[in-house]
């Protein structure tokens, strides 16, 4: 939180001073935590916001609040499980049928601490984290190249920085199973991921982001430990979006390279 309180001094307010009226975002993960965050704050500037979420009784609640909350009624659920590749590809094709799309915000993941196969014969963590992400990007770039500004924003972790890029075990078969390792290097696959999009796609602004440490229910429940030693200096779930909604709405985002890596302060 200190880092975030330092480097908010240097922020300028006026680039989050925007109308998103007619602008198209899907968020993943958008239940809870930064992704909730992130949706309620795009939907206060009256952007129109797809939330795609695992489970469905949590993410009403979620829509129901941020409609609330915003006054916005432009705010959409999907459920889909990220670490289903058959489901978020049909999701995707039904999608590009149906609705339009500016800015798609990769915000869902998971740290599985004990290496578990989904019903497809992949490891878990793998499968939503790195899979999913790239199964739903790639389905949905056609529709995005349709679009003027069109943005992709993937939510990494500062936690990649203690992995290199290993292609040679990506479903983590080979030596003792670490679950914070195996998020990390997910993590990395993330970053490597973004700078081949941004140079494959040169109409699409790609970025990809560590939110810093935030108090989320997704840091409580995967690294307790942590929690309890860092829980009085965490960034509330608000100061973690703030890098996110920054990039995925102003205009100064752009005027940057695409396919870079962010690091909150």
């Amino acid at each position: 939180r200190n880092g975030y309180e330092s480097a908010s001094k240097r922020f300028n307010p006026a680039d989050l001073e925007v109308n998103l009226a007619g602008r198209s975002f899907l968020v993943t993960g958008a239940n809870s935590g930064i992704g909730k965050a992130t949706a309620k704050e795009i939907a206060r500037r009256g952007g129109t916001v797809h939330l795609v979420c695992r489970n469905k009784e949590r993410a009403e609640v979620a829509k129901e609040e941020i409609e609330t909350e915003t006054g916005n009624q432009n705010i959409f659920l999907h459920v889909v499980d990220m670490s289903n590749p058959k489901e978020i590809w049909n999701f995707a094709e039904k999608f590009k049928n149906e609705h339009t799309l500016n800015v798609l915000i990769n915000n869902a993941g998971c740290m599985v601490n004990n290496r578990e196969l989904t019903e497809d014969g992949l490891e878990r963590n793998f499968a939503t984290n790195t899979l999913g992400t790239y199964i739903l990007t790639t389905a949905l770039l056609p529709l995005l190249e349709k679009e003027a500004d069109a943005r992709v924003i993937t939510v990494s972790s500062g936690g990649m920085l203690v992995q290199k890029l290993n292609i040679s075990d990506l479903q983590s078969e080979n030596g003792t199973f670490d679950g914070t390792m195996v998020y990390a290097q997910n993590k990395r696959q993330q970053v490597v991921l973004t700078e081949q999009w941004a140079k494959a796609h040169r109409n699409i602004h790609f970025s990809v982001m560590h939110p810093g440490w935030a108090d989320t229910p997704a840091v409580r429940s995967s690294m307790p430990d942590f929690y309890q030693r860092m829980k009085d200096t965490l960034r509330t779930e608000v100061q973690g979006a703030d890098t996110v909604v920054w990039l995925a709405v102003s205009s100064e985002a752009t005027q940057l390279p695409s396919g870079l890596f962010f690091q909150g302060k």
